[in-house]
C-alpha cells in the first residue's frame, strides 16, 4: 500500500511541474525497435526499456512491422514468430490450439510476453506462460523479439526473451482500413481499423472476427475442432497541455477452441466434444513528462491483466469441468535522466499484485522491483550498457539480477555486440498452491553471453548477421513423476548460433533469410541426464521473397521453413521427425485503396507434427480483400 500510495502522490504532483509531453519516456510498448535485418531507419528501440538509435543496441532483437505482417497476410501471430531466428512454435492441434513459443532452447513459459507495455504471462497457468494461441494478428501494429535472458529490464519471467506487442494507434490524420478473407476449413477472417493523429490527440481502434471449422486435434481424429474469437484493441492519448500526456491502452478477446480427449473406455486421446473458453482482458494508464528541458523524463503507469479460461465436458453437463482465473495489477514509475549527451540512466521501481483461482485453491503474491541503468557513449563508435534489478518477492525475499551488453561501430556498415544477462522466475501460484503444488520451491534463475557481428555491404543491399548464444538455468522447475508435485528438478544448458541474410538486389524485390543451430541438454542427475529438452529442434531455416511488380503493381511471395527433427519428452523415447513446409502468396491492387490476395499454405501438403499425437494443417488456400483509406 505505501508504494501505491508513493506512486499516487507522484502522479498528483506532476502537473504543477514544467515538463514536456512530445519526447516523454514511453513504456515499451509505445516504442518501435531495431530492425533484423539491419536497414537504417529512424524509428527507436527498447531494449534497455528506452529509446536507442539501432547502432546502439547491444542485445539480440527482432522487428516485425505492420507491412510485413500484412504482406505475409498473417492470422495467427505465432505462424510468423516461426519463421524468426533462435524462435521455436509448437501448437496442440489447429488455430486456437495452445500454442507454446521457445526462444534460445528455453521453455514457453520462460518467454515473458507484454501487449501495449501490459504483462499478460497468466497467473493461473501452471507455469505462468501465455498462451500464443488466442493471439491473432489482425490487431497489431508490430511486434519486437528481444532474444536472451534481460530480467534487468523486465523482471520475473524474462528468462529466453521478450515478445513486445504493439496494437495500431493513430498517426497522420484520419485513417481506416480493413480486409475479409475466406478459404479451406470454412474459414473467416475479418478486421477494421480506425486511427486518428491530430495536433494534440492521437487515437486508435481496432475490431476482429476469426472463424474456422478446423482440423482435428488429435492426429487419429476424423472430426474437425473448430475455433472463434471476437477481439478489439484501443489506444488514447492527449496531451493535455504541451508538457503532459495521458496515456490510455485496451486490449480484449473472447475465443472458443473445440477440444479433443481421453474418453473411455481406452481412454487413448481421439475426438470428443470438450471445448474450452477463453476471455482476455489488459488495460494500461499512464502519465508521461519530461522535466527541466531534456533532462529528466518520467513515466508512471498502472496496468492490468485478466484472463478466465474454462473447460466443458457436455457429456457430463454445463458445469465447467476445469476453470482458471488469473488476474495481475502492475503500478510502475520509470525515469531517465540525461546530464550529458554521453550518458542517460535509466531508474525505475515497479509493484505488481497477481492472483489465480483454480476453483478450489486461490492464492496471491507480490513482487516490489527497484532497477537501474547507465548507458553510456564514451566515444561516437562505442555505447555501453549496465544495470541492475533487485526483485523483493512475498515469498521469496530478495533476488539480485545484472546485466552488461555492448555496442562497437569500427567502421561504417559493421557493428559488434556483446552481452552478459541474467534471467529469474519466481515459482507460479500454481506452482506453489494448487494440489500439485509445493511451498519451498526456488526461483529459476539462468545465466546467458552472447557475441554478435553484422555487416552491410554494396551499400546496404546485401546484410548479414551472425550471433553466437549461450545459457545456463540453475533450479528449473518441473513436475515430478515420482511425487505427482512440483519440484526443482532440472539443471539445463542452450548453446547455438543464428545466422541472418537481408538481400536487396532489385527495386521491389525484399529476401530474408535465417538459420539457427541450438544444442540444449538437461544437465540435473537422474536418468535423463544429458539427454536433449523436449520440442527443441536442432536446426531451423526459413527463407521468405517478395517481389512487387512497379511501386503500386501486384506482388508476389512465398516462404520456405525447414525444422529438424526433436523429442517430444524429456526421456527422448518420442521422436518427432523434422518437416519442411512452404507458402505461396500474391495480391493485386485495384486502384489506390482496393487490393485482392491470396495465399496456399502448406503448399506440398506436409505431414508433420509440433506435439505427439496432435494434428496438424494440411494444405489450404484463402483469399480475401484489404481497403484502405487515408
Amino acid at each position: 500500500m505505501k508504494f501505491k500510495f508513493l506512486l499516487c502522490a507522484s502522479a498528483a504532483l506532476l502537473p504543477a511541474l514544467p515538463a514536456f509531453a512530445q519526447d516523454v519516456a514511453a513504456p515499451a510498448g509505445d516504442q518501435e525497435i531495431v530492425i533484423a535485418d539491419l536497414r537504417r531507419t529512424d524509428i527507436v528501440v527498447v531494449a534497455s526499456g528506452i529509446e536507442e538509435m539501432p547502432e546502439n543496441v547491444g542485445r539480440a532483437v527482432t522487428l516485425i512491422e505492420r507491412d510485413e505482417i500484412e504482406r505475409r497476410q498473417t492470422v495467427a501471430l505465432a505462424d510468423l514468430l516461426s519463421t524468426t531466428p533462435g524462435v521455436t512454435v509448437s501448437r496442440n492441434g489447429g488455430l486456437g490450439g495452445f500454442t507454446g513459443v521457445r526462444i534460445r532452447g528455453a521453455e514457453a513459459e520462460h518467454t515473458l510476453v507484454l501487449i501495449d507495455g501490459v504483462r499478460v504471462n497468466d497467473p493461473s497457468s501452471p507455469g505462468g506462460g501465455f498462451d500464443f494461441g488466442n493471439l491473432l494478428a489482425g490487431s497489431i501494429k508490430r511486434v519486437e523479439v528481444l532474444r536472451g535472458a534481460n530480467s534487468v529490464v523486465w523482471g520475473s519471467q524474462a528468462i529466453g526473451g521478450v515478445v513486445n506487442v504493439v496494437t495500431q494507434d493513430g498517426s497522420y490524420g484520419l485513417t481506416a482500413s480493413g480486409n475479409a478473407e475466406y478459404g479451406s476449413q470454412d474459414s473467416l477472417f475479418a478486421n477494421a481499423a480506425l486511427g486518428y493523429g491530430g495536433q494534440n490527440v492521437r487515437a486508435g481502434f481496432t475490431a476482429g472476427y476469426a472463424r474456422t471449422d478446423g482440423i482435428s486435434a488429435a492426429a487419429s481424429g476424423t472430426e474437425p475442432d473448430g475455433y472463434r474469437q471476437f477481439g478489439a484493441s484501443g489506444r488514447f492519448a492527449v496531451d493535455l497541455t504541451p508538457d503532459l500526456t495521458i496515456d490510455l491502452r485496451g486490449y480484449y478477446a473472447d475465443s472458443r477452441t473445440d477440444l479433443d480427449g481421453f474418453p473411455p473406455p481406452t481412454y487413448a486421446f481421439s475426438d470428443t466434444v470438450e471445448y474450452s473458453t477463453a476471455e482476455e482482458l489488459y488495460g494500461y494508464a499512464g502519465i508521461n513528462a519530461r522535466l527541466f528541458g531534456d533532462v529528466l523524463r518520467n513515466r508512471l503507469s498502472v496496468s492490468l491483466a485478466r484472463i478466465d479460461r474454462d473447460n466443458y465436458d457436455p457429456a457430463f453437463g454445463t458445469t465447467p469441468s476445469f476453470i482458471g482465473r488469473g488476474r495481475s495489477e502492475r503500478y510502475e514509475y520509470q525515469g531517465q535522466l540525461r546530464p550529458v549527451d554521453a550518458v542517460t540512466a535509466v531508474f525505475g521501481a515497479e509493484h505488481e499484485d497477481s492472483r489465480f483461482n483454480d476453483g478450489s485453491t486461490f492464492a496471491s503474491t507480490g513482487v516490489t522491483s527497484f532497477y537501474g541503468q547507465a548507458i553510456v557513449t564514451p566515444f561516437d563508435a562505442a555505447t555501453l550498457t549496465a544495470g541492475i534489478r533487485n526483485d523483493d518477492h512475498k515469498a521469496f525475499g530478495n533476488h539480485t539480477t545484472f546485466g552488461f551488453s555492448a555496442s562497437v561501430r569500427p567502421a561504417y556498415g559493421t557493428v559488434l555486440r556483446g552481452s552478459y544477462s541474467e534471467g529469474f522466475k519466481a515459482p507460479t501460484l500454481y506452482q506453489l498452491y494448487s494440489f500439485y503444488g509445493t511451498r519451498t520451491l526456488r526461483p529459476e534463475t539462468s545465466k546467458g553471453y552472447d557475441l554478435s557481428a553484422e555487416q552491410q555491404l554494396l551499400d546496404g543491399v546485401l546484410r548479414l548477421k551472425a550471433t553466437w548464444f549461450h545459457r545456463d538455468t540453475s533450479n528449473q522447475i518441473d513436475f515430478d513423476l515420482g511425487t505427482f508435485t512440483y519440484a526443482n528438478l532440472a539443471r539445463t544448458r542452450a548453446e547455438g548460433v543464428e545466422i541472418e541474410l537481408g538481400v536487396d538486389l532489385l527495386e521491389g524485390l525484399h529476401l530474408r533469410g535465417n538459420y539457427t543451430h541450438v544444442a540444449t541438454r538437461n544437465r540435473a542427475g537422474g536418468a535423463n541426464y544429458g539427454k536433449e529438452l523436449a520440442r527443441r529442434p536442432r536446426d531451423s531455416a526459413s527463407l521468405s521473397a517478395d517481389y512487387r511488380f512497379g511501386e503500386n503493381g501486384p506482388s508476389i511471395g512465398g516462404t520456405v521453413t525447414i525444422v529438424g527433427r526433436s523429442f517430444d519428452n524429456p526421456a527422448n523415447s518420442v521422436r518427432l521427425d523434422g518437416y519442411t513446409l512452404a507458402s505461396i502468396r500474391g495480391e493485386v491492387p485495384l486502384g489506390e485503396r482496393l487490393a485482392l490476395y491470396g495465399r496456399v499454405e502448406n503448399l506440398f501438403d506436409t505431414k508433420y507434427q509440433t506435439v505427439a499425437t496432435y494434428g496438424t494443417p494440411g494444405r489450404s488456400a484463402h483469399g480475401g480483400v484489404r481497403v484502405r483509406f487515408n
